[in-house]
Parts: C-alpha cells; structure tokens; sequence
C-alpha cells in the first residue's frame, strides 16, 4: 500500500509517515499543503491519500477542496480525511462516491494497527468513518426519508456499517449473533430499496443513503 500524507503540523506528519514505514506501508511523501499534496499524488500514484482538512495559506477548507479535487482528477483513489474537526457538508460532497472514502478524528485514533486497518479498507474501495462524524452526520437534517422506516437496532447496525464495520465486528459490538446482524443488514436493503445488484455495492449504498438522510 502507497501512501501520500498531507498535514501541516511537521511533528504529526513525520510522526504518521514513521509509524506507517514500521508496519510496512510505504509513504511516497508527506507534504505541508495542498498544491504540494496534488503534485504528490500526480507523481507517485499512491494507493490512498491522508489528508488533514485545513491546509496552508488559510488553515480553512483547502484540505477537503484538494480532495475533491483528488477524486475528479484520480478516480480510484481512496482519500481519507485525518482531521480534528467534523465537516459534515464537505463530508457529504466527498460521499457523492462513497468508495474508497474515510474520515477518522485525531484526537479518537489510539491504536496505529486500526488506523492502518482503516487505510487498508479506503484504499481496498470501502469505508472508514469515525463514530463521532456519524453522528454529527446524522443529527445534522430532521428531514423525513425512508431511513425513517428502519428500527432503533437497524439504525444502530447502519451505523456500524458506516464505520467499515464487517458483520462479524457489528456483532460482536451489539453483542448478538452473527446471523442476527445479517437479518438486520436484509432488512435495511429491502426499506432503503436496495436490490441484488452485479456490482454487489449495496453495502456501500446503504451507507451512502444513510449519510444523505443525515445531510444538512
């Protein structure tokens, strides 16, 4: 797995690209801000970009228009968003094409092995969200959907889903069965409409009509 790393902070960008190199990821670069991470990425054609929301000059949204910008430019690229805060509009536009997305918060991430799991799933064309961005995502529209339909137990199991979690690790979350969260996974392709497919994406689907009902 390539990886470009965008972070202004040198402290936090050296300190990422040397943890990464002891469990063997290789970092193409890591650069101080946006130009920099676009000529990166069009350089050593990595597998998924790290990139911190607010970038240099403005400290604002340069990270996140450099990412949308990525995923125009480098179809099949994973992005994920390494960031303190949670945008959830700039989180939205990114889900437009959801695979190959992540969003994890830094002060959250306490464990290199899932964060390099993580980036594992975004470059592999899943997903990675944070908790915390779920939810904010979530109570961000009032807006009726047929997300309105699912059960407390559906949502909380969507929720999961959302996070890149597998129905193995949903499970053990809940604390029910394995063949329980398959139920509940069934059961939320049927109300969000979602049929047998050959690209086999509900998965990724349902995640994305789950953050659309949440959008502001």
């Amino acid at each position: 797995m390539r990886v470009v790393i965008a972070e202004d902070s040198a402290i936090l960008r050296d300190g990422i690209a040397q943890l990464l190199r002891l469990r063997d990821v290789e970092v193409a670069a890591a650069v101080s801000d946006a130009e920099a991470l676009l000529a990166a990425v069009a350089e050593h054609a990595p597998d998924v970009a790290v990139v911190d929301i607010r970038l240099p000059p403005d400290q604002s949204d340069e990270g996140v228009r450099a990412a949308l910008q990525l995923r125009r430019e480098h179809p099949g690229l994973g992005v994920l968003l390494f960031s303190q805060y949670v945008e959830t509009v700039h989180a939205a536009r990114l889900l437009t094409e959801p695979a190959g997305f992540g969003y994890l918060l830094k002060e959250r991430v306490v464990d290199i092995g899932e964060f390099v799991a993580a980036l594992e799933r975004v470059a592999a064309g899943g997903t990675a969200l944070d908790p915390e961005v779920v939810a904010q995502l979530f109570g961000a529209s009032r807006r009726a959907t047929a997300l309105d339909s699912l059960t407390p137990r559906e949502r909380e199991v969507l929720a999961l889903m959302a996070e890149g979690r597998t129905n193995h690790t949903i499970a053990t979350a809940l604390t029910v069965s394995e063949r329980a969260v398959e139920k509940h996974v069934a059961n939320i392709f049927t109300k969000l409409d979602l049929p047998p497919s050959e690209t086999g994406h509900r998965r990724v689907l349902a995640v994305l009509r789950y953050l659309e009902g949440t959008r502001a």
